[in-house]
């Protein structure tokens, strides 16, 4: 198998030692790489453009699942100034954050606790947040300060079989424009 190269390879260097200069140009010109694949245990390496096309694919699949709703802040405005029992207005933003202000009606579970807390015994989640825990058909709207934390706790939430979940992507930023 190796037998052909090794013969071509020679031949060139035995040349090219004639000539002087084992790197010759001719010699460098000679050797050529096989085509050939020996037995290998790996299977052959995928090619690139395939394997980025796959996992956008997948990308794309995922995000086509995605099934929280954003809702506007001319929506968000009446649920603030008559809130039903029955839905939650979430700040996820951090205690330090929320000094600055929250909208009305909003109770703080921070993003950095929400998945614990969503797992926790409901008698739990009212003695450390003050409030009853949301119920998994009750709806939730999520904010933050700009929308990305709100996206991120929304997603906590579907992963813990939240499925009336809302998602003021506008968040505390737009709040506070639309209030001057």
């Amino acid at each position: 198998m190796f037998r052909p190269c090794i013969s071509r390879v020679t031949g060139s260097v035995l040349r090219a030692q004639h000539s002087g200069s084992v790197f010759s140009p001719k010699l460098l010109s000679a050797v050529r790489p096989l085509n050939v694949r020996f037995e290998s245990s790996q299977p052959p390496r995928p090619d690139p453009s395939t394997t980025h096309k796959a996992a956008r694919q997948v990308s794309d699949a995922l995000e086509r699942d995605w099934d929280a709703k954003i809702i506007s802040y001319t929506e968000l405005k009446p649920k603030t100034e008559s809130p039903d029992p029955n839905s939650f207005l979430i700040d996820v933003r951090e205690p330090d954050e929320v000094m600055q202000g929250m909208i009305p009606s909003a109770v703080c579970v921070p993003l950095t606790v929400l998945g614990e807390a969503l797992r926790m015994p409901s008698e739990t989640f009212k003695e450390k947040f003050g409030f009853e825990k949301p119920k998994r058909d009750q709806e939730v709207t999520f904010y933050c300060r700009s929308g990305k934390r709100s996206t991120t706790a929304s997603d906590i939430a579907k992963r813990n079989g939240y499925t009336n979940i809302l998602n003021y992507t506008g968040s505390w930023l737009e709040w506070t424009e639309k209030e001057k």
